[in-house]
């Protein structure tokens, strides 16, 4: 067990440094801050003035080293917007974020696996075809356009929710439904898959042969079965977490990281962007992490695997 977490630790750490270099490459290869935020019209000396300020004159692998020793020691950098430290910046805005983000995982959760689950036990029923009709609409219509008809239906047509900001309760509400639809149509549909698969394997069949009860068979043998290949898609739910919520904090003017971090990028704020990305890629990384961890405690054969 101990060599299969190594593994994965390791394999967590190359992943965040790979995420941390594409980073920084991409944003200074997208365009030069001085210019965003000095503007077209300014002198060429005012705009080398400022690139010499925050170091941005240096060759750009000089640059890189410095961050990654800034890193190190604990700094993500100054905003060149704010000039305050990115990082104060980035968990300010972290209880908005999770004021969406957990009740839209506990959403998705509580509807989209007892669906798909309840879909699966009763297979080609009107409520099976049902839930599957639901699912297909939920994970292809993108959270944009979801986000856009919720407006359209709740705060325009009835004018019972609120379209944006973050007065109240309820100014959260069409938010979170927004980020909760497409996650809950795809844990039902793949709980659903899941189940049908374990439903049809011969230790099912042998269980209800020896007299247990069709409560035991199912929750005693079917869904530990099953749990796998959810876990890899709840998993993965909670690694896009914030990733997802940048859309929908956008539509909403919900003053989160999500918004954050397109202002950010708009305003080539390069120390704000690379310590927001670099939480979110540590986010999906650590649940990843949990997930692999999960795997083998489980399934024990995939640890002897990872050993051999």
């Amino acid at each position: 067990m101990l060599q299969f977490v190594l593994a994965r630790l390791v394999r967590a750490a190359i992943t965040i440094a790979a995420v941390v270099t594409f980073a920084f490459v991409v944003l200074r290869m997208s365009g030069d801050p001085a210019q965003v935020m000095l503007g077209p019209d300014v002198p060429q000396e005012a705009v080398d003035a400022f690139r010499r300020a925050w170091g941005l004159d240096q060759p750009l692998w000089i640059q890189y080293l410095a961050y990654l020793k800034a890193i190190f020691t604990g700094d993500f950098g100054v905003s060149m917007r704010d000039k305050a430290p990115a990082i104060d910046l980035v968990m300010a805005r972290v209880p908005a974020t999770l004021q969406l983000t957990i009740p839209a995982l506990i959403l998705k959760l509580a509807i989209g696996i007892p669906a798909g689950v309840y879909a699966a036990l009763h297979r080609q029923s009107a409520t099976d075809r049902g839930v599957i009709l639901l699912a297909i609409v939920g994970f292809t219509i993108p959270s944009f356009v979801m986000g856009l008809i919720l407006v359209l239906i709740f705060s325009v047509t009835l004018g019972v929710l609120p379209s944006g900001g973050q007065d109240t309760w309820m100014h959260g509400l069409l938010p979170t439904i927004t980020m909760s639809i497409g996650g809950i149509g795809i844990l039902a549909r793949f709980s659903r898959s899941a189940m049908i698969e374990v439903m049809g394997q011969h230790y099912i069949r042998t269980a209800s042969a020896k007299g247990l009860k069709w409560h035991d068979v199912v929750w005693g043998h079917a869904l530990p079965n099953a749990a796998i290949p959810i876990v890899t898609i709840v998993g993965f739910m909670v690694g896009s977490l914030i990733a997802g919520a940048v859309v929908v904090e956008s539509i909403f003017s919900w003053p989160g990281i999500g918004r954050l971090l397109v202002v950010s990028v708009t305003n080539r704020d390069l120390a704000v962007v690379q310590c927001i990305l670099l939480i979110i890629a540590a986010v999906m990384v650590v649940s990843n992490l949990i997930v692999d961890l999960l795997y083998g405690w489980l399934d024990p054969r995939l640890r002897m695997r990872a050993n051999h």
